[in-house]
């Protein structure tokens, strides 16, 4: 074999993984030293297929106990292996409660973080007695909040409504200990990244709707946008429920923004019910360059 020849053979190759996961029994994505994650998962499982272990980067760093519709990362291999065999191998040996949706290989210039345009995170709430006549089913328990108050579904899209456009969103970020640390790392989601070290995202869409789940009626929270700030996602939530049940009214969202003040929105929403839902790239980024 010439020396070319050698060197093609040895290139490396980047691949988009699309996966889905239950985050229950997950301390989140990140790899954490003593602790079972979705990443050190993945990791693990192609060091055992393809004798390689390269840390996957993730679209974002879901939280323990989130769970992923469809969650995406990019990882550099040498292997050359068909795409069909890859996602069929990696889900064997993957735990049940992850799975591979997608494998391809894309432009080297790929980056499941840095090159996503857009994200769209789902959270689900159960109302359920007194407010409702509903109780939690044990097979729903583990992928909604239930919720005894009784909620508005007009007013909570009245407060979806005052997220859209651009904001800064510091209100509505974690503030523990290591928010800061995650603030330098590009912060929790952020996918554009001339705002990566600030707290200003821009929402596209957010509405509520109901939907009926195993005959169950659920109140779902959809939102997109370009990034999203540690906890963001579930202290929206925990914010609208208090506008929903008359604790808070819809007109102090505007105020609470632009106090920069964690302490005046509302309780952080429990993980369970949060679903990364999809993440976007451009079509040049993400085309498959193998069948």
């Amino acid at each position: 074999m010439t020396e070319t020849a050698q060197s093609a053979a040895t290139q490396m190759q980047t691949w988009k993984l699309t996966l889905a996961y239950d985050g229950t029994d997950f301390h989140g994505w990140q790899i954490q030293p003593g602790h079972c994650t979705i990443q050190g998962e993945l990791q693990s499982a192609l060091g055992r297929i393809v004798g390689e272990s390269p840390l996957p980067q993730g679209s974002g760093r879901t939280d323990a106990g989130v769970h992923a519709l469809a969650q995406v990362a990019s990882a550099q291999l040498q292997a050359r292996i068909p795409p069909a065999n890859l996602l069929r191998a990696l889900n064997r040996t993957l735990p049940g409660s992850i799975r591979i949706l997608s494998a391809q290989v894309v432009s080297d210039s790929f980056h499941a973080r840095h090159s996503a345009v857009a994200k769209t995170y789902e959270y689900r709430v159960l109302p359920i007695e007194p407010a409702a006549c509903q109780i939690c089913s044990p097979f729903l328990a583990r992928y909604v909040y239930p919720y005894s108050w009784r909620l508005d579904l007009a007013t909570l899209n009245s407060a979806a409504a005052a997220f859209l456009g651009e904001h800064d969103f510091r209100s509505f970020a974690a503030s523990d200990p290591d928010l800061v640390a995650r603030s330098l790392d590009a912060s929790e989601d952020s996918v554009v990244q001339t705002e990566a070290r600030t707290a200003i995202r821009a929402i596209y869409s957010s509405a509520w709707h109901e939907q009926i789940t195993d005959g169950f009626r659920l109140l779902v929270y959809r939102v997109r946008g370009n990034g999203f700030l540690h906890h963001m996602v579930r202290n929206l939530v925990g914010s609208m429920l208090d506008v929903g049940r008359g604790y808070m009214n819809v007109e102090d969202i505007p105020t609470i923004l632009a106090a920069h003040d964690r302490s005046l929105a509302g309780p952080t929403a429990p993980a369970r019910g949060l679903f990364l839902h999809s993440v976007e790239y451009s079509e040049t980024e993400s085309r498959s360059w193998i069948s």
